[in-house]
């Protein structure tokens, strides 16, 4: 009797985990570029709900439906037409040596429109199905039903070794708790032979953890093993294996369960620490208290007619009961917040600050690490969600881990002096969170204040376009519930501590229908019902706007002239606050940020030291942040220092994705899981990278990010197959 399949676990919600997810029909403009994908253990909340809400049929077996269309811009680039003496829009100018073929003719292999919504956490397109659509070849059809023959690979050993033998002697194992009923292999001699995959000869076989730290902490599961382990004969004449560590290590620590703070790795949330929060044993009284405290506010606000003032309220109370108690009990009522924003820790953004932006997937620890030796100044997590960090998720609190490199103070001249900035105090990493609901953003991020020391900023996103967070009303939902996102705002400022509070926005929902200026006047100068209830403005230490609206993703250039016109605003409120005293707009100084001034970061298409440049000058930004710029090419944060192209060699392109991988192995570990996370976000990464065309073939500067070239081919072999968009070649390299 055949058993019936087992339906797909379908992942929960990470706003509500009570509400379903369902999967959204595809936009008219926007078509969805992707093949499944199936749902890793090791994604975050952000990255699994929306690889079922573009695919709901992931991790079950594929269907006959046609392959996903391309997604297409407002106007493609025209690869047809003849090569124009001047910079056609649209196309990347490349000369006329390293095209491959002549423009306009059949052969021309035409590069792929790239859907940038793979920088919010989306999967990639596989270029080999694009071709046989490109080509007018029919696929064959798919036979339908499970099919489970298929081997798709795994990047865990057939047997995994005990944990209990995997950092010990032959000999001299630790004690198993579950015994003979483990699950895993005991027998290192027979794991070594039979079940673990052969030692990996990259980096000439040695160990790139060992080589830094002297030990290994995964031992004898670790793919380059041969390099720190040997055999030994003991007293009795037997040949142990024995793990080699380099001197002037203490072998001891080799057991230790946590090794990731020796490697430099900070905010790193402890096994009990999870588990409390699964358990909800973890308290958050400032939380509780201060929402407890808008939801009454805002019922007295709608029951208030009559009285648009606290003066108001205290002066009705009076009238009625005659007598000071009354006053008093609703003076009571009234609590300030444990830590004013003007109390925070003050932080600095400048031109010597570019910015590294948050980037889900992308933005991973060996990344930002990568740019930090590179020159960038501050950085982001990647967008974690509040509820699946109240309830201890392992996968969104990895987002908080950030490397020692991060945790130093960014570049500071010293001109403008910024009033009680202590440099040394400050840091480059900053934790950027997501959600729906007051308590929940305040219950995390109280919890984030506690449980991580080392944050400069922690952020609150309000441009996410991802349609399952927009739906539920997080992320770009926000900017259309303006008095919603203040009230968060101002109840974070009030749970962080010392710890300040920023946010990222984009222009608005719609496009032709931006409501950034609105937004950003209420967050300055604060809101009617901010006023009602006595709280002043939210407090917000920097604003970073993204010059694109929801609705247009990814697609055209960013709208700079917005940006500027914003950037207007702030440095009027900054230059000109006391102009506003005695009026009804006066901004009460304690409620806000530190030094009463507020920083204003611009977002989008910035691509080289030129960009940077214009849009300081320009726009009057305090600093700008890169994103898919720092993707393609990660030297852009030394241009930007330096203040020149930087012709990178291929040879030198390919020195970076080797201490890319490097970092990876350090942060993921150098086992079988390790190696294949690393894997993975390497092609990730590489899916971007491959997007670089060498100035030095290019006819016209500066590089545009929207722009796409034509077929061309490099000064090298090399550079020809850093330049491939077919993971096939980025095998080639060696």
């Amino acid at each position: 009797m055949s058993m019936p399949s087992e339906a797909p676990q379908v992942p929960l919600n990470p706003l509500d985990p009570a509400a379903p997810l369902h999967h959204s029909p595809p936009s008219p403009t926007i078509q969805s570029a992707h093949p499944q994908a199936t749902p890793l253990e090791t994604d975050s909340a952000v990255t699994k709900a929306e690889k079922y809400e573009r695919h709901p049929n992931a991790g079950v077996p594929e269907s006959d439906e046609p392959s996903s269309k391309r997604i297409k811009l407002d106007v493609e680039p025209d690869f047809n037409t003849s090569l124009p003496d001047e910079r056609q829009k649209g196309v990347v100018s490349i000369k006329a040596e390293f095209l491959v073929n002549v423009l306009g003719s059949r052969n021309d292999r035409r590069r792929a429109i790239i859907d940038d919504d793979a920088a919010e956490a989306s999967p990639h397109i596989d270029q080999r199905d694009q071709a046989d659509s490109r080509s007018g070849k029919r696929k064959k059809e798919k036979n339908r039903g499970q099919n489970k023959s298929r081997n798709f690979g795994s990047s865990k050993d057939e047997r995994g070794l005990c944990q209990s033998r995997a950092t010990y002697p032959e000999f001299s194992p630790a004690q198993c708790q579950y015994g003979d009923s483990c699950k895993f292999e005991h027998d290192l001699r027979k794991y070594l032979k039979d079940w673990k995959r052969e030692d990996l000869k990259t980096f000439r076989g040695e160990c790139p953890i060992w080589a830094i730290k002297g030990k290994c902490n995964v031992g004898f599961k670790c793919r380059f093993a041969g390099s720190h382990m040997k055999e030994q004969e003991t007293s009795d004449g037997k040949q142990e294996l024995v793990l080699v560590e380099k001197e002037g290590h203490d072998r001891s620590s080799l057991n230790g369960e946590n090794e990731e703070s020796e490697i430099g790795i900070v905010n790193v949330i402890s096994t009990q620490a999870k588990s409390d929060l699964l358990k909800r044993k973890t308290l958050t009284p400032k939380a509780d208290e201060y929402v407890a405290f808008l939801e009454k506010s805002g019922k007295e606000v709608l029951d208030r007619s009559e009285h648009s003032t606290y003066e108001g309220l205290v002066k009705d109370a009076d009238e009625k009961t005659n007598g000071n108690d009354s006053a008093q009990d609703v003076r009571a009522q009234y609590k300030e917040p444990p830590f004013l924003p003007s109390e925070k820790r003050r932080i600095y953004f400048g031109p010597e600050t570019p910015v590294l932006a948050p980037l889900t997937t992308q933005g991973n620890l060996p990344f930002r690490r990568l740019c930090i030796a590179m020159g960038a100044q501050v950085t982001y997590s990647e967008m974690a969600m509040s509820m699946p960090l109240i309830q201890g998720q392992r996968s969104e609190w990895a987002l908080m881990k950030a490397h020692e490199s991060e945790t130093r103070p960014p570049r500071y001249s010293g001109s403008p002096v910024v009033a009680d900035y202590d440099n040394s105090r400050d840091s480059k990493f900053g934790a950027q969170i997501a959600g729906n609901k007051a308590l929940q953003v305040l219950k995390a991020t109280e919890i984030i204040h506690s449980l991580c020391p080392h944050l400069r900023v922690i952020d609150l996103n309000c441009g996410c376009p991802i349609d399952l967070v927009y739906r539920q009303g997080a992320g770009s939902a926000l900017l259309d519930n303006q008095s919603k996102l203040e009230k968060i705002l101002r109840g974070m400022n009030a749970v962080s501590g010392e710890i300040p509070i920023t946010v990222k926005i984009r222009m608005g929902t719609r496009d032709g229908k931006p409501n950034a200026v609105k937004l950003i006047n209420r967050l300055v100068y604060g809101g009617s019902e901010a006023s009602e209830l006595g709280g002043g403005a939210s407090g917000v230490a920097a604003i970073t706007l993204h010059g694109r609206s929801r609705q247009q993703r990814y697609t055209r250039s960013a709208d700079w002239e917005y940006i500027s016109d914003c950037a207007a605003l702030i440095k009027r409120h900054n230059e000109r606050g006391n102009e506003l005293a005695d009026t009804n707009q006066e901004v009460d100084a304690r409620y806000q940020p530190a030094g009463s001034k507020v920083y204003f970061i611009g977002n989008g298409d910035c691509y080289s030291h030129v960009d940077y440049n214009r849009h300081l000058s320009e726009a009057k930004v305090d600093s700008v942040m890169v994103a898919r710029g720092a993707l393609i090419k990660p030297w852009i944060f030394e241009e930007i220092e330096q203040g020149q192209y930087l012709d990178k060699s291929a040879t030198e392109r390919l020195a970076i994705i080797e201490q890319y991988v490097r970092y990876g192995l350090e942060a993921w570990g150098s086992d079988e899981m390790g190696v294949g996370t690393t894997r993975r976000f390497l092609l990730e990464w590489l899916s971007f990278a491959c997007r670089y065309v060498p100035v030095g073939i290019m006819e016209h500067l500066p590089p545009n990010l929207q722009d796409r070239p034509p077929a061309w081919r490099g000064r090298n072999d090399l550079e020809t197959l850093l330049g491939s968009d077919n993971y096939l070649d980025w095998i080639k390299i060696r």
